[in-house]
């Protein structure tokens, strides 16, 4: 029977952990965000701003925990196989990716028209009632994200090495959270240092990299799908 140590020693958790924070850096874009999260809260307190920018990271490290223990399994039990979802998701991933890649401006500018047009509730109503929508989700943790967290999750591998691949992935995890505590909680200082110019080579950076996990993931789907047909074939 395969050992299910935790592998903390091997290369390999460390590369899951790097490739997971790498794309999920790449979609949340926190760099970005972080400048249009300091535009909408001009208006507030240093500390306020502090005080929300923690319970982002909390609230985002909740949604991605979720979405990478939970969500896979969920759709497990609708009998949607792992290969198709590894297909289904790298093509999103990998779509997204490209766009973002070719037109940084376009999704900047439309996240920056939902965030001003959710301005008037963020400026209005208490920090704690706006942490967890609209900033949290879908502003910080939107959609593709989500999508990315099912599709790492139901990349796992099957030969008894899940749960370190899993507990991977949730330091990834956690490591984005405080990322995004970070780099929100100094978003005024951000905005001043990089500019829009410094933030959309992050952008496309970042972008390009995700292309090519959402690739991967692909070509791990299909290949899960083809192998019982090339066995059966042989057989």
């Amino acid at each position: 029977m395969p050992s299910t140590a935790l592998p903390f020693g091997d290369a390999g958790f460390y590369r899951t952990v790097l490739l997971a924070f790498s794309a999920l850096f790449a979609i949340v874009n926190p760099v970005v965000n972080a400048i249009i999260f300091g535009q909408i809260t001009a208006d507030r307190s240093h500390a306020e701003r502090l005080r929300l920018a923690r319970r982002v990271g909390l609230y985002s490290l909740g949604l991605l925990l979720f979405s990478l223990w939970v969500s896979s399994y969920v759709l497990n039990f609708f009998g949607i196989s792992l290969g198709a979802l590894q297909v289904a998701g790298g093509l999103i991933i990998a779509v997204g990716a490209w766009r973002l890649l070719h037109a940084p401006e376009q999704r900047e500018a439309l996240k920056e028209s939902q965030a001003h047009q959710d301005g008037r509730t963020v400026a209005a109503e208490n920090v704690n009632d706006i942490a967890f929508f609209p900033v949290s989700i879908p502003f910080t943790i939107g959609p593709g994200t989500i999508s990315l967290c099912i599709t790492l999750s139901a990349d796992r591998p099957d030969n008894g090495t899940a749960l370190p691949y899993l507990l991977a992935l949730t330091l990834a995890a956690v490591l984005m959270a405080i990322t995004i505590w970070v780099i929100f909680s100094f978003a005024d200082r951000l905005a001043s240092f990089l500019g829009r110019t410094g933030a959309r080579a992050i952008t496309r950076l970042f972008a390009l990299l995700l292309l090519c996990i959402g690739v991967q993931i692909i070509a791990g789907g299909v290949e899960t799908l083809l192998l019982p047909v090339i066995a059966a074939v042989k057989g």
